[in-house]
């Protein structure tokens, strides 16, 4: 090939890898929200505490008329899938912690930092569990992030302190007795209950989120054994409970988490229109026929396994 010839190739080629590359970008830049008119769950993270997942850890939005309105947990990795399913934090009405371990809220301080660059003008509530000896209180926790004299990152400190625009975080511990169904948060077409869930000894909520006569159920870590997620599950459009174990699985783990068995009972139970299985970790992963035959033997709906990203209309 003459020089001349051998440099347009060259060049051609570099365009076009320019281009693809372009592309490339362009396409994962517009991974999908779960955008248009109604109500919809987006699950950011479906994973759990591994790396070796692929999985973002637990988190989850739901969307209302094409805007992310509620948070649910904030995990490592979620912060990105926020960003690609087009989701601005000015939008967000609440944010929910289950609890605080790192899988669950180790985004909400990179969520946050990302507001500074959004036009949000309004206090955002953060609601989560009280504390106990091994863990702080929700107030506490994010005192320690965020506190302006004290906090790890005491820069941003005008997020609680308040910032001129009136943007401020407004944390809030959930106080409920045993068995209670707690409200915790209501505006219009939007309401928020609580109920603690035994996640070992760590303090622990799930969350009923009511939009517009529907209702999705999140239920935390927890092993089921209370009695309470069927309550605050009755008759939910949806119920999006942790896939973390499988059923042959004792020890300290099962005081942590349910297995499948225990999820289809619930449930049944709660009579929920749907069940979603969610963080999902190594040892549940490539198990699903397992997981699901084992959760049909009581419960007769629909059934899925989540990934990053999937949207539920």
């Amino acid at each position: 090939m003459s020089g001349g010839r051998r440099k347009h190739a060259t060049a051609w080629t570099i365009g076009y890898l320019a281009v693809a590359v372009l592309a490339c970008s362009a396409t994962a830049m517009a991974a999908p929200g779960c955008g248009g008119e109604g109500v919809a769950l987006q699950v950011l993270g479906s994973g759990g505490p591994e790396l070796q997942d692929r999985r973002a850890s637990s988190s989850y939005l739901v969307w209302r008329d094409g805007k992310a309105r509620v948070l649910v947990d904030a995990g490592g990795g979620s912060a990105l899938r926020f960003g690609e399913a087009g989701a601005q934090v000015a939008d967000l009405e609440v944010v929910l912690l289950s609890h605080l371990h790192v899988d669950h809220t180790a985004d909400l301080a990179a969520l946050i930092k990302s507001s500074y660059f959004e036009e949000r003008t309004r206090p955002l509530p953060v609601y989560g569990p009280p504390g106990n000896a091994g863990f702080p209180a929700t107030t506490a926790f994010v005192a320690a992030l965020f506190d302006p004299a004290r906090g790890a990152y005491r820069y941003l400190g005008d997020f609680v302190a308040g910032r001129e625009d009136g943007y401020r975080l407004q944390a809030h511990d959930v106080h409920a007795g045993p068995h209670e169904i707690r409200a915790v948060f209501a505006e219009p077409g939007l309401a928020v209950s609580a109920t603690p869930v035994i996640h070992g000894t760590v303090p622990a909520l799930a969350y009923r989120v009511e939009v517009d006569g529907r209702s999705i159920v999140f239920s935390g870590d927890g092993n089921g054994d209370n009695g309470n997620l069927e309550k605050l599950a009755r008759g939910a459009d949806l119920l999006v409970v942790h896939n973390a174990i499988p059923e042959d699985l004792g020890g300290a783990a099962r005081a942590l988490h349910m297995p499948p068995s225990v999820i289809g009972r619930i449930a049944r139970d709660a009579g929920v229109k749907q069940l979603v299985l969610s963080h999902r970790m190594l040892r549940t992963l490539g198990r699903e026929r397992e997981t699901q035959e084992l959760v049909g033997r009581s419960y007769a709906g629909a059934v899925s396994f989540a990934d990053d990203l999937e949207c539920f209309q």
